[in-house]
């Protein structure tokens, strides 16, 4: 058996959110000790992993402070925790930065939509996490804070877009932390930092802000250290708001008491390649291979197949372009000229979008939606990779071969991530052990529509199978 990296930060930090919200409504600690011991932690390991580059402590202490109660019997209630907030959404009086030069002075005098929410559901934002320049990467780096380490090894990359979030959940700086996903902004950080990452269904988590009011790709989800402080980080988010076109009600029943329902009676479709669109390396093809025969001898039935994905590369890019060609139509001159090369390659591929792709594009999506439906038929779930090969070194900006092929475009790498962004289904990334090199591995699990519940309550099983949740680490340094 691997040893797991050990854990010498504040005692507090190591404890699950779930339990620590409630010990804040018993009355046995206080959201101001919670404040001390999470700013100690990330001044520990700020150096090591920077993580969390934007700490908003004296905004946090009044927030604390003047924490109002009338929301506290709603099922997301944080009752006081500290949580952060990734560096693509607005805070405010705290700065904002996109991960971009051009704003790396920016201080909104509004908070969005989600951050409203969250501090309405007694959550205390304490800062804001590192991300790429506008979230677009699987490496988390930019040229106003720098890069994101990974804290199992720090050396490696952390994934990305929501790099720090990840980071600095399995690093015990954080209970929570808001992240967001298109390209597995939120899945590939949580599966190369062993920790829970869920993208909900388009409008669960409010939805990608008010200036992309009808975009259903880019979506916000919680992240944690396991599926149950998932499920409430998940209840905190939800709910309807009138100024989110795409906004979804909260259910009836909280997600929180749907991971108690789990259990092994399941079906799985395991597809460890999607059916050869997706390359992955041997080492994690055999993990995960492993991971479903221990499901089987637990009594989950497991069967390997895949739908029809022949159109979803095209597919997937377009969708993902008519974005940037947005973005590229309304961001000023002034900010756009720092931009990263692949990013501002992102915009000449979508403005060079014709009527013919869009069209083609709408189609496809809706064929490769039914051949899920028809999947979801037979099975609870698809399971597939989070990511196709082990995180490689921080300094690679993308990885260039998979599966012993070599990828001509930036995104390449990340093609496990593109089936549930462009049918809008939701996906986890859940932690399922060591693998290689002493380094976690994510489970990556598709649910069915509007599918929250019953894909928590699976990644739930999973986690139990699997001896999880974890708890955090102390990064290590070579």
């Amino acid at each position: 058996m691997i040893d797991r990296p050990k854990f010498l930060g504040p005692e507090l930090c190591a404890i699950e959110a779930h339990k620590v919200v409630e010990m804040l409504k018993r009355g046995e600690v206080s959201s101001s000790e919670l404040l001390d011991v999470a700013t100690l932690r990330i001044s520990q390991t700020g150096p090591l992993i920077n993580a969390t580059p934007t700490i908003c402590e004296d905004r946090a202490r009044k927030g604390a402070a003047n924490l109002n109660f009338k929301n506290s019997d709603m099922p997301g209630w944080l009752a006081g925790l500290p949580i952060t907030i990734k560096d693509l959404q607005k805070v405010k009086d705290v700065i904002c930065t996109f991960g971009t030069k051009g704003y790396s002075n920016f201080i909104p005098t509004e908070s969005d939509p989600m951050v409203e929410r969250l501090e309405g559901c007694g959550g205390v934002v304490l800062g804001k996490t590192n991300t790429p320049e506008l979230g677009a990467g699987g490496n988390t780096f930019n040229e106003v804070f720098g890069p994101t380490f990974n804290p199992w090894d720090t050396t490696l990359n952390a994934g990305g877009s929501s790099g720090g979030a990840a980071a600095s959940l399995a690093a015990g700086e954080i209970w929570l932390s808001h992240g967001s996903d298109h390209g597995g902004s939120l899945r590939t950080p949580a599966a190369y930092c062993g920790v829970v990452g869920l993208r909900p269904s388009p409008g669960v988590a409010c939805g990608p802000g008010t200036d992309n009011a009808f975009m259903i790709e880019p979506t916000q989800g919680p992240m944690a250290r396991s599926v149950t402080d998932c499920a409430l980080f998940l209840d905190a988010m939800s709910g309807f708001d009138p100024r989110i076109a795409i906004s979804y009600p909260a259910p009836c029943t909280p997600y929180q008491e749907a991971v108690k329902r789990a259990d092994g009676k399941l079906k799985i479709a395991f597809s460890p390649d999607l059916g050869g669109f997706g390359q992955i390396d041997t080492e994690m093809k055999q993990h995960l291979s492993d991971v479903m025969y221990q499901l089987e001898k637990n009594g989950t039935r497991v069967e390997l197949t895949s739908p029809d994905l022949s159109k979803l590369e095209h597919t997937y890019h377009t969708l993902r372009g008519l974005i940037w060609a947005a973005d590229a139509k309304r961001m000023p001159h002034d900010i756009q000229q720092h931009f990263k090369k692949t990013l501002a390659d992102n915009m000449t591929f979508g403005l060079a979008l014709t009527l013919d792709d869009i069209v083609e594009a709408y189609l496809n999506r809706s064929m490769i939606f039914n051949a899920m439906i028809e999947l979801f038929n037979t099975y609870d779930v698809l399971a597939c990779p989070t990511v196709g090969c082990m995180p490689h070194l921080q300094s690679e900006e993308w990885v260039r071969v998979v599966g012993g092929i070599e990828l001509p475009g930036y995104m390449d790498w990340l093609r496990f991530a593109f089936l549930a962004t462009t049918v809008g289904l939701p996906a986890i990334s859940v932690p399922v052990g060591l693998g290689p090199r002493g380094l976690p591995v994510g489970l990556q699990l598709i649910g069915k529509p509007r599918g929250e519940a019953a894909l928590l309550a699976a990644a739930r099983y999973v986690e139990m199978a699997v001896g999880g949740p974890w708890g955090p680490i102390d990064p290590v340094t070579y």
